[in-house]
């Protein structure tokens, strides 16, 4: 995928219909993944086009993590998940950004990778993401608040 044809940077429709904005942190932007099958599941994508993580420079890559590091511990602190997965994937969306993916003991897909398809999906209403968007910006505040 192509600059011009990146949802990231382009903030197009498509991305929309996938994730909301939560955040803008240092380096990233954080979203709330509109497929909620693992509750609190989000997306940290950085803010400028780059396609591999060691395309960063050491700076960009320390602040990136910083930002990665932090949104999890948002995650960790909002939903109480027994382990977040990490995953960068890139094949069809090659912009960088992270899955943040809580993972909850005895829940679906506990013990394996988490599935990203279609017919999996587990959407809320808008209340609902509205709820969670709010415990999010909540926690994100208070962890800012600890760490400086």
């Amino acid at each position: 995928m192509e600059k011009r044809e990146c949802f990231y940077c382009n903030q197009d429709k498509e991305m929309h219909s996938l994730m909301i904005e939560i955040a803008q942190l240092r380096t990233s932007t954080l979203y709330l993944n509109r497929d909620q099958t693992h509750r609190g599941r989000c997306i940290i994508a950085f803010n400028k086009h780059i396609k591999e993580l060691y395309h960063l420079s050491e700076d960009q890559r320390r602040q990136f993590m910083e930002d990665v590091a932090e949104a999890a511990q948002t995650i960790n602190t909002t939903f109480k998940p027994d382990k977040i997965n990490y995953a960068i994937y890139g094949d069809l969306v090659s912009h960088l950004h992270f899955h943040l993916v809580p993972k909850y003991k005895g829940a679906s897909e506990w013990g394996e990778a988490f599935i990203n398809l279609p017919a999996y999906r587990r959407t809320l209403t808008e209340s609902e993401y509205e709820r969670i968007l709010i415990d999010i910006k909540a926690n994100l505040h208070k962890n800012k608040d600890v760490t400086n």
